[in-house]
């Protein structure tokens, strides 16, 4: 299953792209070259082919895992006191603490149980003095205040005005700032991380530095960035499905969504930019720690016209697939298990045109494809190459027709520099993050980008997670077909031997996606309810730790400020023999919430990080104002987290530690 061809299309393709086991075509593997401009004449539709090539729908491949990341521990002892081994178990252990609890059972005193006491305040809060907790308690008190939420932008700006910058700037460091940012740059973001991996929890950096667009200002970037050259020439003329088309209406995608910071595009210029910002995060990551992370958006390094543009290619040929799977009455089958008959899928393909009985008999001729006598999803995503029609003008089927149809009439020479300066930088950053020892995570973002950020991302990971895990790409548990994704990927990584690596989120873009589909008329993606996605986050997550036990080459993150969800993993840990310190398993939290889970498990030795985000007062505001949007549903939902602060606010005062500051 690789393109038969890859060594003519690619000449600068290295000899490690085009062994047998990178799968698909390495096109784009030569595309990813930062040399490549010099060297490679690859035209735009051809690297289409090969994007196609090896399309998943929404394929998601970028992950990662890994027996050789450092984990954080809080402790400064050797090695060996480090790790003792608690009857059978090694746990990572910062100190004597009553946050673990074992059980034991049987002759061999194997650990039959770790369990994490969220209710130990004083280990939960241990790095926190006084005046944080104080902090912490009045953030959280203010983000239950609607008409406070509601307006928290236009009050910012009063404030502004009436205190000035210099005196609304320390306000800001006195309360939601300093509640939820780390710091202006990346130096002085440094205390903040050294303090919190005394206390066993690293770091994910994200610079989140937002333009303060307006709504109007939001719809015409997004309108002037989504529609291409052909679409503006001929409006009505393309074969474009309208998930996968810009509509004003939702041009703003800052619209209800509340957890991920939002790109617009204006220029390649301000793409190198935010490049270079990105370069820079990765740099601050790897001066600040040594086994961090970096957190990146695709959209912003490119035009998302081109994410719009992949993703319905990359759906469509998915979507074929299942249409040819039905024919062979397979569709009721689970995707992985849809394996077609190899004759009966030429006999169909020849008859709807999809190519000559010829070139379709060449592309069932690889070392491997076809030899078991069936195709499955993963073959035939690596099917496809510039010999068929379909490198000439991003060519899709038509299911109605059988045939096959042009998605754009045309694509200018411009638009093909500005798919491959997108490339390049996807490139340069995963190159730099490899230097600096940084593990990189690609964000997920709306489902009509996700599919092609997926594609681009399984491409980073092809190449960079060959020996350890540096790419980690970000599943949507929310999402109707997370499962599906999660299993075809790791299947994938299976097959070619690189390491899988996942975030696992419930999502930040619910009611947005909903609006969106119901105004513009497809199926809404998302789970019908939140219970719903509950179950499929701990589908995905049981997926990938099955493959953690029996592989060894799979690392998940736990990002969830859900307590059942951490207690759950943990659960499975405890079932499946899987320890701490085998560096398999990360849990992630928000920095400035839920420390009550962070702390406890990186006391306890498990490597969790917090998302820190960081950049100057003024330009983070949008940030903060999310934040306080967030906070409003998560307190108004649950107290606990304020009551346990206040609880350690009491022991604390009860105990004679008015001035309590923490020691590290």
């Amino acid at each position: 299953m690789r393109c038969r061809n890859a060594r003519t299309l690619c000449s600068n393709i290295t000899e490690s792209a085009q062994r047998p086991e990178f799968g698909a075509c390495g096109l784009c593997a030569a595309v990813f070259r930062q040399e490549r401009e010099k060297k490679s004449t690859m035209s735009c539709t051809k690297f289409v082919a090969a994007l196609v090539r090896t399309n998943s729908s929404n394929v998601r491949k970028m992950h990662v895992s890994s027996g050789r990341c450092r984990s954080t521990v809080a402790s400064t002892r050797t090695k060996e006191e480090k790790e003792q081994p608690m009857d059978g178990c090694t746990v990572v252990a910062a100190e004597p603490v009553e946050l673990i609890s074992q059980t034991t059972q049987g002759p061999k005193t194997r650990v039959n149980k770790i369990h994490i006491d969220f209710e130990n305040t004083r280990e939960a809060y241990k790095s926190k003095g006084n005046v944080e907790l104080l902090r912490s308690l009045l953030v959280f008190k203010l983000c239950t205040i609607d008409v406070l939420v509601d307006k928290n932008k236009e009050l910012m700006e009063l404030s502004k005005k009436l205190l000035g910058q210099w005196m609304f700037e320390k306000l800001m460091k006195l309360t939601f700032y300093g509640q939820f940012v780390a710091g202006e740059d990346h130096n002085s973001i440094k205390p903040l991380i050294e303090k919190n991996r005394a206390f066993g929890v690293g770091a994910v950096l994200d610079y989140s530095v937002e333009e303060d667009l307006t709504q109007e200002e939001a719809e015409k970037k997004e309108m002037d960035s989504c529609v291409s050259e052909a679409e503006k020439e001929s409006p009505d003329a393309d074969h474009r499905e309208k998930k996968y088309k810009a509509h004003r209406q939702f041009g703003d995608r800052r619209g209800g969504v509340i957890s991920a910071r939002t790109y617009f595009y204006a220029d390649e210029a301000k793409c190198d930019k935010q490049m270079e910002t990105f370069l820079n995060c990765i740099e601050a990551s790897g001066g600040a720690s040594a086994d961090g992370f970096s957190a990146i958006k695709m959209t912003a390094l490119g035009r998302p016209q081109f994410l719009l543009q992949f993703s319905e290619v990359l759906v469509k040929w998915r979507r074929f697939f299942n249409f040819l799977a039905a024919q062979q009455g397979k569709s009721e089958m689970r995707v992985l298990e849809q394996k077609l008959e190899l004759e009966q899928l030429k006999e169909s393909l020849t008859k709807l045109g999809v190519g000559s009985k010829d070139d379709i008999e060449n592309w069932f001729s690889g070392e491997k494809l076809g030899v078991s006598g069936t195709i499955d999803l993963l073959d035939w995503n690596s099917l496809i190459n510039d010999t068929t029609k379909i490198s000439n003008l991003l060519m899709v089927p038509n299911l109605e027709t059988g045939q096959l149809e042009a998605l754009l009439n045309k694509f200018t020479a411009e638009e093909e520099r500005q798919m491959k300066r997108m490339l390049q930088r996807v490139d340069i950053l995963a190159n730099h993050a490899m230097d600096n020892g940084v593990r990189l995570m690609v964000d997920a973002e709306q489902t009509y980008f996700q599919p092609a950020i997926s594609r681009l991302t399984l491409e980073m990971q092809r190449k960079f997670n060959r020996e350890k895990p540096v790419i980690f790409n970000t599943y949507q548990c929310y999402l109707k077909e997370a499962y599906d994704n999660v299993t075809v990927d790791v299947e994938l990584s299976r097959r070619e031997g690189w390491y899988f690596g996942a975030k696992l989120v419930r999502g930040a873009y619910m009611y947005q996606e909903r609006a969106r589909a119901k105004e513009i008329g497809y199926e809404d993606p998302i789970n019908p309810d939140y219970e719903t996605t509950n179950m499929m986050y701990h589908k995905c997550l049981d997926y990938v730790l099955e493959e953690i036990h029996h592989s060894r080459k799979a690392n998940v993150m736990v990002a969830s400020h859900n307590e059942d969800t951490v207690k759950f993993t943990l659960e499975k840990m405890n079932e499946m023999d899987l320890s701490p310190t085998d560096n398999k398993v990360y849990f992630g939290q928000l920095l400035g919430m839920c420390d009550q889970i962070s702390f406890p498990l990186g006391q306890a030795g498990f490597p969790v990080y917090k998302y820190v985000p960081y950049g100057p007062v003024n330009e983070v505001i949008p940030y903060l104002s999310r934040r306080a949007q967030e906070n409003r549903g998560f307190m108004k939902g649950s107290q606990r987290e304020r009551s346990l602060l206040w609880k350690e606010l009491k022991r604390r005062l009860l105990g004679g530690q008015i001035f309590y500051k923490p020691v590290y």
